[in-house]
């Protein structure tokens, strides 16, 4: 199975490529954090610091990274599924085989996040139903009928 990636996340990992495979690695662990514990501006503007960069390019690069990271473990997507869906990234292969390796590492825990996660499932709260048919008389249908004909 392939993951669909959407433009929007496209264009927010694009800035992997320029960055050291280090900051990728931290990028990662923040995504797992935010996983783990939410979000925190503080955590944002920290890392925007540590890697000089800015904080909305820093808060879309970690959101980016835990969507394709969550929904790879969600739907347990193999190695060879998962480099194939980051092949539309434009990413070199060196990039690659280190999403992959964060991926494969990380992939339990992550599962293990989801599903302490409560489900917003629809359900229904009142199963009451009612019925209303209104159903006409013979005698009107007749009156009408005749009423159209003259």
């Amino acid at each position: 199975m392939l993951l669909v990636l959407s433009e929007d996340l496209k264009e927010h990992l694009a800035f992997l490529p320029k960055v050291d495979p280090a900051v990728v690695g931290e990028y990662s662990r923040i995504a797992l954090e935010f996983l783990k514990r939410g979000t925190s501006p503080k955590i944002y503007e920290g890392a925007a610091r540590k890697l000089s960069a800015p904080v909305d390019v820093v808060q879309r690069g970690v959101e980016g990274l835990m969507y394709l990271m969550t929904e790879s473990s969600k739907y347990m997507i193999s190695e060879v599924d998962f480099l194939d869906s980051v092949l539309v990234l434009g990413f070199d292969e060196e990039l690659n085989q280190i999403l992959l390796k964060l991926y494969q590492q990380h992939q339990s825990q992550i599962r293990s996040v989801l599903n302490q996660l409560p489900s917003n499932l629809p359900a229904f709260h009142n199963l009451e139903w009612r019925l209303d048919v209104q159903v006409c008389s013979l005698d009107v249908l007749e009156t009408d009928y005749v009423l159209l004909t003259y």
